[in-house]
């Protein structure tokens, strides 16, 4: 991380509001979130790259302030809020107020001086927004048939079914858009082939990990293992061992992955054989699917890394 930031500004992002906190004179104000409020944010910040923004991840509201601040050429980290509240409770701030946020994420930016964001392409963000819709629909698809099975109504069963029946109807609408987005790219349609090679994998799963990770294929197998939240976590002290535990990462990406590792299980020889392993030494299910994972995903990263399509050979990178 760079080190040569002079001010660190923690914002609060409600949905109608924005309280900003800069450090180290400890200034705080408070602002409408529209286009005028940001426009006088930017108007009270230090001059682009000179100053660490960081904002916590509240579920979509947050986007079109990075992206206003990226444009504007600022630095800026999207963090866990739990990290955060996490911090606050471990320097003995108990009290929570907008402003108060503001105040303990710039302090949390300037002690962490977490890891900072890119600026997302366009088509980028766009493609993000299609996987996103989709993983909506599903879920209310879901909802409704849960609830299909419960009433006992007709008018109301015949609702339900017309509704059930329109998800689906923009369900295979919106995975058309999504293949046809993908097959616009040379470059998204060249991974997606990629990734697609590999049994377990389907179009459903390669165009999330496009959207929702696009540092696949960029970095090592640690990082991207961590960054998704499967590489476990040691927790031992003294003599005692304790189980290994997955924390933290992108969970959207993890429900792929785990619905590609039940497939691969069955269809793909690499996994299936290590998991087969990991059965005869008596794991439990959630560990192995927990490895499976962590497998294909490091498979996945090495096949992008190096531009090749699937091979029995990858289980050697990912052993």
């Amino acid at each position: 991380m760079d080190g040569s930031f002079s001010t660190f500004v923690g914002i609060d992002v409600a949905k109608h509001s924005l309280d900003a906190c800069l450090l180290p004179e400890g200034r705080i104000c408070s602002l409408a979130y529209d286009q005028s409020g940001l426009e006088k944010l930017r108007s009270e910040l230090p001059a682009p790259g000179s100053c660490l923004i960081v904002v916590e991840a509240t579920g979509g509201y947050e986007r079109r302030l990075v992206a206003d601040l990226l444009d504007a050429g600022h630095k800026v980290a999207v963090v866990n809020p739990r990290q955060v509240r996490d911090f606050a409770r471990g320097v003995g701030i108990l009290a929570k107020t907008d402003r108060i946020d503001a105040s303990v994420i710039a302090h949390f930016g300037r002690s962490v001086q977490p890891r900072t964001v890119a600026k997302t392409p366009e088509k980028q963000a766009e493609l993000e927004q299609l996987v996103l819709r989709r993983r909506q629909l599903v879920e209310l698809r879901t909802g409704e048939t849960n609830r299909l099975e419960t009433v006992t109504s007709r008018p109301v069963r015949k609702n339900i079914q017309q509704l059930i029946d329109r998800l689906n109807k923009d369900l295979r609408k919106i995975e058309k858009e999504i293949l046809a987005f993908l097959d616009s790219d040379d470059d998204w349609r060249g991974k997606a082939q990629i990734l697609g090679s590999t049994p377990g994998i389907g179009t459903t799963t390669a165009a999330t990990l496009l959207a929702e990770l696009p540092e696949l294929g960029q970095l090592n197998r640690q990082k991207i293992s961590s960054l998704v939240g499967l590489a476990p976590f040691n927790h031992d002290s003294g003599r005692f061992q304790g189980k290994r535990r997955i924390w933290g990462g992108r969970a959207s990406v993890r429900s792929v992955l785990y619905m590609a590792a039940l497939t691969a299980k069955r269809c793909n020889p690499i996994i299936r054989d290590f998991a087969q392993r990991l059965e005869a030494q008596g794991k439990p299910f959630k560990v192995v699917m927990t490895a499976c994972m962590r497998k294909l995903l490091v498979i996945l990263n090495a096949m992008l890394k190096t531009n090749s399509h699937w091979n029995p050979t990858f289980s050697l990178v990912a052993s």
